[in-house]
């Protein structure tokens, strides 16, 4: 089968090239998924390029990547139910910690890892679950019901960004978004109540303006070394810190003092390893607010799977605006 690898990091144009593999077989309990979509996400972009701290070289002689997917089961291993042959799924964790991933013709993965879609939704939009909306669904409800509070959401115009606007939203929060001002209208109509420029010099006046002094409740947050003193100053008492992301300063210098006095709660989030529990609860989620058509993940762009170098370089410049897609 076609399949997309690197045995070597670097530039995704260098080390990107199509191969020619076996065709997996489903062992006990897993289930082959014959792939529609593969989800290019930032992370896979990052890994490919070597940046992973302390990783030197692939943990595989040829790794397949992406761990997000979308597409039909057409074969399933020892003790799992035939009856799912034939059920369109997504995939999570389609390639972490192991070889092939979901940029090939097929997969082969557990069986609770390729989760039914609701009737009606795409298989576009399946492919972008696995990260950006399991981040999303976590950060936004991993404290459990949001109804009746305010959230703010830091870049409400990317991938995971666009999703927990309209997954708070649902929950029944009002919503606070930062953007560009040429995505405002984009993050208002997916249903912030609230729209900043994230670059506004007063933005944490604003902010507090609009909670009347208090604060939010919840702060969802990409870029947390950066936002730190923002978010010190606009988290309320007893606030939590939902942080997916801090590409501009891994190693930030903390208000602590600030975070202290008013006891704020920091979850560090990395959807790859979240505990069963917490994973169940955001996988129930994402299938609620999509079969309630709550839900409608932002595509960016969709490419065939030659064009896979592509894609990864055009994730990290565009993967804020939406999901990129490889159509397999």
């Amino acid at each position: 089968m076609r399949a997309i690898g690197y045995s070597e990091f670097g530039i995704a144009g260098d080390v990107l090239a199509l191969h020619d593999v076996a065709m997996p077989e489903p062992a006990a309990g897993e289930v082959r998924v014959k792939l529609v979509f593969s989800g290019v996400n930032p992370s896979d972009a990052k890994a490919r390029g070597g940046t992973r701290p302390g990783v030197l070289k692939p943990p595989f002689d040829l790794v397949v990547p992406h761990s997000d997917g979308a597409g039909v089961i057409d074969a399933v291993g020892a003790g799992v139910d035939p009856a799912r042959i034939g059920a369109r799924v997504w995939i999570w964790n389609g390639q972490w910690q192991r070889a092939f991933g979901t940029a090939a013709e097929a997969i082969c993965v557990p069986s609770e890892q390729a989760v039914a879609l609701p009737e009606g939704a795409s298989l576009e939009a399946g492919a972008t679950l696995g990260i950006p909306g399991l981040t999303a669904a976590h950060t936004v409800f991993g404290c459990g019901d949001i109804a009746g509070q305010t959230l703010f959401i830091s870049g409400g115009a990317g991938a995971v960004g666009h999703n927990a606007v309209q997954l708070a939203k649902w929950g029944g929060a009002r919503v606070i978004a930062t953007a560009s001002p040429n995505a405002f209208e984009r993050v208002t109509d997916a249903g912030a109540d609230h729209v900043l420029e994230y670059r506004a010099p007063d933005l944490a006046a604003q902010i507090l303006s609009l909670t009347d002094g208090k604060g939010v409740d919840r702060a969802v947050e990409v870029e947390f070394g950066a936002n730190a003193p923002l978010l010190a100053e606009v988290v309320c008492a007893n606030g939590t810190i939902a942080a997916y992301g801090s590409q501009l300063d891994m190693a930030p210098t903390l208000p602590f003092g600030s975070f202290l006095f008013k006891a704020i709660t920091i979850d560090i989030v990395l959807v790859y390893i979240l505990d069963p529990a917490p994973r169940v609860a955001a996988i129930e989620k994402l299938l609620a607010a999509l079969s309630q058509g709550a839900l409608t993940p932002e595509i960016h762009e969709i490419m065939p799977l030659e064009d896979a170098a592509l894609a990864h370089e055009r994730v990290m410049t565009s993967g804020r605006s939406g999901a990129v897609l490889l159509k397999i």
